[in-house]
């Protein structure tokens, strides 16, 4: 074990326990009882307020200070934090995040143990968002002036100049925030719409950020939805519920139900129901209908 990780784990050790002895640390790490000694000293020397408790029982202690407050949480709070940090743990390579994510986890009993797992499937193109996102944090801790290319929802292609200022997580995808002098104003861009980026040097961030009313105004227009009718078969029941509620899926027969959902009349609706293939039927409205199936007519054409 390298020095800086024995170093963080007796911090994370000592979080969890009031006192342990230099004997303890010794025989857990393999080191002598001087080496622990000059750790020890090191921590000191880095403003990590650890003490020397004299005695039979004594040991090296945390100051309760640093400590969190278990006062303000009980043991089911505990729990239900480490819940959600660990699915965010998950969603990101922060170095900075992930410690902190530590050091909370060191609050909590060695006994803990939850109820509850979130957990997330980890493609190839997620390992590549949590690089990116790396490569963004560091940009905006740095105020590095970036240029790139972005792809709207159209498949426009346009040449952007921007400050960053924030990242943002939004079902399940990742946004950046940022100033765009072309634009001269905020703008919201997709992180995986985002190519060819280059850094441009360094700007000075502005003294007016992005307030809520700008935010807002950026956020894409959402279009008029249509009450669409649907007959489904059990098997994509569940993707159905979980995206538009129980009370929208009305059980049919033994392996089939319905559906009414609101739908907007575009191609990204067409491609989320497109991937159900067969298992799905559009009953109503006839126009809707009748523009979903030219929609697959056009795709079928390029086979042909």
């Amino acid at each position: 074990m390298q020095k800086v990780e024995r170093l963080l784990s007796i911090i994370m050790i000592l979080l969890k326990k009031e006192v342990v002895s230099a004997s303890e640390f010794s025989q857990l790490f393999q080191v002598t009882k001087r080496t622990i000694q000059r750790d020890v000293e090191a921590l000191s020397y880095a403003n990590i307020p650890i003490y020397a408790k004299h005695g039979p029982s004594g040991g090296y202690a945390l100051m309760e200070e640093y400590k969190f407050d278990k006062r303000l949480v009980n043991q089911k709070d505990i729990e239900h934090i480490l819940v959600a940090l660990d699915g965010f743990e998950q969603l990101t390579t922060n170095s900075d995040i992930q410690l902190t994510i530590q050091k909370i986890k060191g609050m909590s009993p060695t006994n803990l143990a939850s109820k509850m797992d979130v957990t997330f499937y980890q493609s190839i193109g997620r390992s590549e968002t949590n690089e990116e996102l790396s490569y963004w944090m560091k940009a905006i801790e740095h105020h590095w002036l970036l240029a790139f290319d972005y792809v709207d929802q159209q498949g426009r292609i346009s040449h952007r100049l921007v400050e960053p200022y924030k990242v943002q997580l939004r079902e399940m995808h990742w946004y950046v925030v940022g100033f765009c002098l072309e634009r001269n104003d905020f703008r919201t861009f997709k992180l995986t719409r985002i190519t060819d980026i280059e850094k441009r040097g360094f700007f000075t961030p502005r003294e007016q950020k992005m307030t809520q009313q700008q935010r807002t105004t950026q956020e894409p227009v959402k279009p008029s939805m249509k009450s669409v009718k649907i007959e489904l078969d059990i098997r994509v029941r569940d993707q159905f519920i979980e995206r538009f509620g129980r009370e929208a899926v009305v059980k049919k027969t033994e392996r089939t139900c319905s559906a009414i959902i609101p739908l907007p009349e575009s191609p990204y609706a067409f491609q989320f129901l497109a991937g159900f293939g067969n298992k799905i039927k559009i009953i109503a409205p006839s126009h809707y209908r009748s523009h979903y199936t030219s929609f697959l007519k056009e795709a079928l054409a390029l086979y042909e």
